[in-house]
């Protein structure tokens, strides 16, 4: 109830401001064209945004690519079965028809007729069909082709896929590379997908998957032209760039400088005519929102993201010219959560052995969990309404509703005990928990050698100045929550590559991240968190869970893990009845959160301005097509935030119908 409140007041505020206007000297007017809600602008024919530069892309291949640095660009130039409308409902891309008579077990996918690979000026180079979806399904689950990514979906949903991706594994890369999907082929053999015609597919599940069609609005399903494989080979496919690949999405990328700017260009073949795209879109990397801010000032971009600092200078003076356009964006569709490294490294690679031994003892996370008051870490990203970014879950509240309508996170709260959100606190702290738990962490850890303060190692970019500052705020928390006897964060730099640096070498002791649903339903969340599986995402990649050796130090942590893991097991095995299934996710969910295995952290809820209607956007709670700029409304003058407000009470009352 206070998340719906304090938006309704955010909203007053911003109703509240005095109206005036900033046009932008730098957007291209086409039309008038009438919005949403009714009103008339001029809309924007290229568009110009800023990205910041930590979040440029690491590759061309979509099939290979497990994060949203990738996809918020790639979604734009290669299409899929499915994609979502605005409001988050699934809507025909290249399918144009779907559906299963059978529970879920089998699904049809009937594609139209009409899409076409083109190159990076716009030339046609083949038809897209159904062939192109066997072979992307092959390159996904060869491991030789695609190192294991985005294999978990079609392993644990499509028949005689976990069995190609082993026995593609048992062969040598000469060999697996040698595979394909065509129609003689073992792929054709072993997984159980079908292609009768050029425009039909149909994929038989191992059990009823009666979301599975969630799936088709995820990358994993993508499809891969075979003709574009024969050019360029597998090693030219894992390197490909944007002059040599193909496309068959709403742009062609014609200019791509690295960490500079990348252009999109509309595709003249693209498949759906009717749609709204624009000319072009420019995007801008910058090392920081600030920087973005100078440009929309300078009204070189079109929207851009305010920091604490502009939220502050902007709603605290009425001659400010964006004083009236300064909007609140709708949640996105990430949750972010801390996760901790159970094996880190120090520098020279030995066991960082203290962090390691503190972090396993679950009193020392339960001391975080009741104790760490992060209201000041939120207001860097909504100086406002900080509590409205107040995360209390691992998952996403707006993807999954049972038969009677209860959002899926409900069931969460209500197995949890935790009080409903009241605006004034946050809710999952408790003095007298947090102090009982660090000092049975002090007793027990002090008994095993472990020194306080524990260091927390928290890495950020070393020329983004708005995470420096975000972490310094950060460090406060945990020192004006669990003091500095007990714990000190200290921050550290990475030059480039997170990944590279600080992740693969298990340098940090903790991660901020954000998880958005892949298809809709409980267990791409939780699936990432279970131990002993390798398409874990989080255990594989941060958390390290699965390294750890079975002592008397790591044994309760993984007997914890375990459990959590039987528990999302269990859940996933019920397909019958979807309330059933719900419930017994939501306990393998407060179960991982109230042995905080991991921590729920926050929500991106924060203020920008900006000429496009965040409401037009495409609401993906899962998928990958929220960053898709098609079917965009924008106005050349940009929006008021009393033009917001009406915007989001007109979707609102659609939403309801």
């Amino acid at each position: 109830m206070k998340r719906k409140m304090t938006r309704v007041i955010a909203m007053m505020l911003a109703a509240a401001m005095a109206l005036g206007g900033c046009s932008s000297v730098g957007s291209s007017g086409g039309s008038v064209e009438s919005d949403s809600a009714g009103a008339e602008h001029e809309a924007i024919t290229d568009l110009v945004l800023a990205k910041v530069a930590t979040s440029e892309l690491a590759t061309f291949n979509l099939l290979s690519s497990e994060t949203s640095a990738d996809t918020q660009y790639l979604t734009n130039i290669w299409d899929g079965l499915l994609e979502v409308d605005n409001y988050g409902e699934l809507a025909p891309c290249i399918a144009e028809d779907w559906g299963s008579e059978d529970g879920g077990l089998t699904w049809t996918f009937t594609l139209r007729d009409n899409v076409t690979w083109v190159d990076v000026d716009g030339n046609e180079k083949a038809p897209c069909n159904a062939q192109d979806f066997l072979t992307g399904l092959e390159w996904i689950l060869n491991y030789h082709k695609n190192d294991s990514a985005n294999t978990s979906m079609p392993m644990e949903m499509i028949d005689g896929a976990e069995e190609y991706y082993e026995y593609t594994k048992n062969l040598t890369q000469e060999e697996a590379y040698a595979l394909d999907a065509g129609e003689d082929s073992v792929f054709r053999q072993m997984v159980q997908v079908e292609a009768p015609d050029d425009y039909t597919l149909v994929y038989h599940c191992i059990t009823e998957k009666p979301y599975f069609d969630t799936v088709a609005a995820y990358s994993c399903l993508y499809p891969l032209a075979q003709g574009l494989v024969d050019e360029l080979g597998v090693d030219g496919i894992k390197s490909m760039n944007n002059e040599n690949m193909w496309y068959n999405g709403c742009y062609t990328m014609t200019s791509y400088i690295q960490g500079n700017e990348k252009v999109f260009t509309k595709n003249p073949a693209y498949w759906d005519t009717d749609c709204t795209l624009f000319d072009t879109v420019t995007i801008k990397m910058v090392e920081s929102n600030d920087v973005a801010y100078q440009l929309y000032q300078a009204g070189e971009i079109d929207e851009v993201s305010l920091t604490e600092s502009n939220v502050m200078t902007i709603s605290k003076d009425e001659s400010n010219p964006y004083h009236d356009q300064m909007v609140e964006w709708p949640a996105d569709f990430r949750s972010y959560q801390f996760h901790f490294n159970y094996d880190k490294r120090n520098e020279d690679r030995t066991p960082d052995t203290n962090w390691n031994t503190a972090i396993a003892n679950e009193a020392f996370r339960l001391s975080w969990y009741y104790g760490l008051d992060l209201t000041d870490f939120y207001s860097r990203t909504n100086a406002i309404n900080p509590l409205s970014c107040e995360n209390n879950f691992y998952s996403m509240p707006g993807l999954l509703y049972t038969s009677d309508g209860t959002d899926y996170t409900e069931l969460v709260r209500q197995d949890l005990g935790l009080p409903e959100e009241n605006g004034e606190t946050m809710v999952r702290l408790d003095a007298d928990l947090a102090a009982q738990y660090k000092q049975q962490a002090i007793d027990e850890l002090t008994a095993l050698g472990v020194t306080f303060p524990v260091s927390i190692d928290y890495y950020i970019a070393g020329s983004n100045q708005a995470s420096l500052d975000s972490a310094n705020v950060l460090a406060q928390c945990f020192s004006d929550s669990l003091g500095d006897d007990y714990v000190k964060l200290n921050i550290k730099t990475y030059i480039s590559s997170a990944t590279q640096e600080v992740y693969d070498p298990k340098l940090q002791s903790i991660n901020i991240s954000g998880w958005g649903a892949d298809y809709g339903d409980p267990q791409n969340y939780l699936g990432q968190e279970t131990y002993g599986n390798d398409t874990a995402y989080y255990t594989r990649t941060l958390s390290n869970v699965n390294d750890l050796v079975e002592d008397e130090t790591n044994q309760a942590l993984l007997d914890a893990y375990k459990e959590y893991t039987s528990l999302v097991e269990a859940a996933d095995a019920i397909h019958e009845n979807l309330d059933d299934r719900y419930e017994a996710f939501a306990e393998a969910e407060a179960y991982l959160i109230r042995h905080a295995l991991t921590i729920p952290n926050y929500y991106n809820v924060g203020w920008m301005l900006t000429k496009i209607n965040p409401y037009s956007k495409m609401k993906a709670m899962f998928g990958i097509q929220n960053n898709k700029m098609k079917n965009w409304e924008t106005s050349v003058d940009g929006y008021t935030s009393e033009e917001m407000a009406v915007f989001e009470e007109t979707y609102n009352d659609r939403a309801a119908e």
